[in-house]
């Protein structure tokens, strides 16, 4: 995880505009480089580094002797960097994982080289001797990309909005601004002038299709074909553990978050069982927030004992959690209700690990809910296709919500986040499945991937079988969930006046209770005219929710109700 920051076609001074480049210097502590490119005065690369990998040979942007026309400033791992050199003879001349793109990029082009990157990633190339600019983001857009492109030819890059928002400019960059696609390329011409010329933006992967990169997989076949129940469930545990072991690569110390849901439950057990197959000399180190006894909290002790990790947990009270909101909301730069609502949660858990612990490197189990039909309204789909849709459209938006949520409140206390469960190659498999069988079975969400680990003792029963408790909720009592407590602040907050006349102030995505106004008023305040990032609220569907917390469905059970 680091921040990634370029400028092509500057009208100002340069030295000006990299202030904007230190608003991400939280994505990096480790190292800073602020570096001109050769021949163009008005173009540069600033890069905020978190040491992972080759913690010698690894600031940027990536120069290497073979290619001395190539720059490239990445942000991501590239988790099969070495199979692929070993597939096509590659000579590195570092130990980063990145370097990889330069070589790809130099045998087959762009799109090659993006469509052959198992892993996560945000990147900006540049081709001084063919004079072409290149980005490129992940499938599911794990890792940021922001863009600003201006009708004459300035482009700004940046791993998050903030480092954009504040460049100078002959022209107005306000409404411009925007997060780049994933899953895309887009090619650019570079003018002697240092400005550029958008050529194509094009898609590279898709989430149900298979990813070129699987010829250089370290499971190369599933060892069986076919839609049976048996090979399925091996299929999905070959998979998924295959996901976790390539996410194995770091130098600095690995750790998991734990809310005690199926989801982070399976990531840590799973990845506990194959540090000690490698080798890794430490303990686990797990963490859990929530308040006393919350739900979470009891559920995540529970697999901590049974997999026999290191367990931390944080206790979040109540004003803690209210003061976190607007510095929350200015770290994840939107104001979608139930994004800022887990997300402070979260934020807090990271704060923790990075004062307390020297965890750097850390496994979620965000993607789970999307890819394997986990929210709580999926039992109202009409069919298992309707279904399969829903999940392929949550998937194509996690940019916007669990994976943007996941990412900037890591992000903001120098922490990396891993995310097996949104591996390309278990992702595809899973989505090929026949839509009957990923559907909801005998009222319990998510249910074959429950089924897939069954038999494997890698869960209590009772956690594997725990029904779905959105982490906003969870991290609360059974008796007042967190969306309540801050509800309850917040009508104190916001006038009644003021909510009759949302509309007018923010047509828009109007707010429609106090909470989502009062969010709405901190995210305008420091990304004032720029709504349009959100494209829509995130809300369950197939229900007539007017809140998107599972509590307030009529499937939810608490614990205490059963």
């Amino acid at each position: 995880m680091c921040g990634i920051w370029a400028l092509f076609g500057s009208d100002e001074c340069l030295s000006v505009q990299c202030l904007s480049a230190m608003k991400i210097a939280h994505r990096g502590p480790d190292a800073f480089r602020f570096e001109n490119v050769n021949g163009f005065t008005n173009c540069c690369f600033g890069f905020h580094r978190l040491a992972v990998v080759d913690q010698l040979y690894g600031m940027q942007p990536i120069r290497v002797k073979k290619f001395p026309y190539l720059w490239l400033c990445y942000n991501g791992e590239i988790y099969n960097f070495k199979q692929l050199q070993k597939q096509f003879g590659f000579d590195y001349q570092t130990l980063v994982d990145g370097e990889v793109i330069l070589h790809l990029y130099n045998r087959g082009g762009i799109e090659q080289t993006a469509s052959m990157l198992d892993g996560v990633f945000a990147f900006i190339l540049l081709d001084t001797a063919n004079r072409k600019v290149f980005l490129a983001r992940d499938t599911y857009g794990v890792r940021p990309l922001f863009k600003v492109l201006t009708d004459d030819g300035f482009l700004g890059v940046c791993s998050e909005a903030k480092g954009l928002i504040n460049l100078k400019h002959s022209t107005s960059l306000c409404s411009k601004v925007e997060p780049f696609l994933p899953g895309h390329y887009e090619v650019l011409d570079l003018k002697p002038s240092g400005k550029v010329a958008s050529v194509e933006l094009v898609k590279f992967h898709s989430c149900k299709d298979e990813p070129l990169h699987v010829v250089c997989d370290t499971v190369e076949a599933l060892p069986s074909a076919g839609f049976d129940l048996e090979t399925v469930k091996s299929n999905i545990r070959i998979l998924f553990e295959n996901a976790v072991r390539k996410r194995l690569m770091a130098h600095r110390r690995i750790g998991c978050l734990l809310s005690g849901g199926l989801d982070s439950s399976l990531v840590a057990a799973v990845l506990l069982k194959l540090m000690k197959e490698i080798n890794i000399n430490y303990p686990l180190q797990t963490f859990a927030i929530g308040m006393e006894n919350s739900p979470d909290l009891l559920a995540a002790r529970k697999v901590a004992a049974h997999i026999g990790s290191e367990h931390h947990e944080v206790i979040l009270n109540t004003e803690e959690g209210i003061q976190a909101i607007e510095e929350v909301i200015f770290s994840l730069e939107t104001y979608d209700i139930t994004t800022i609502r887990a997300s402070i949660g979260m934020y807090l858990v990271s704060k923790y690990i990075r004062k307390k612990t020297d965890s750097v490197v850390i496994f979620s189990g965000e993607g789970s809910d999307e890819l394997t039909q986990g929210y709580i309204y999926f039992h109202k789909a009409p069919s298992p296709e309707e279904a399969a849709e829903e999940s392929e459209r949550l998937l194509k938006e996690l940019y916007l919500f669990d994976v943007l949520r996941a990412d900037r409140t890591t992000a903001a206390h120098g922490l990396e986040l891993r995310v097996p469960f949104l591996d390309h190659r278990f992702t595809s498999y899973y989505l090929s499945l026949p839509a009957e069988l990923r559907i909801p079975k005998n009222g319990i969400e998510k249910y074959l991937l429950r089924l897939a680990f069954e038999d494997s003792n890698l869960l209590p029963k009772e956690i594997l079988w725990r029904p779905k408790e959105a982490f906003s909720d969870g991290i609360a009592s059974v008796k007042k969930s967190w969306f309540s407590i801050l509800q309850d602040y917040i009508d104190q907050q916001v006038d009644d006046l003021l909510l009759e006349k949302a509309a007018e102030k923010y047509p828009f995505n109007p707010p429609k209770t106090k909470e989502s106004y009062y969010y709405r008023q901190i995210f305008e305040k420091h990304y004032s005219g720029r709504s349009s990032w959100l494209p829509h609220y995130w809300m369950p569907r197939w229900v007539k929710a007017t809140d998107p917390s599972a509590r307030t469905l009529k499937h939810y059970k608490s614990a205490t109700q059963e």
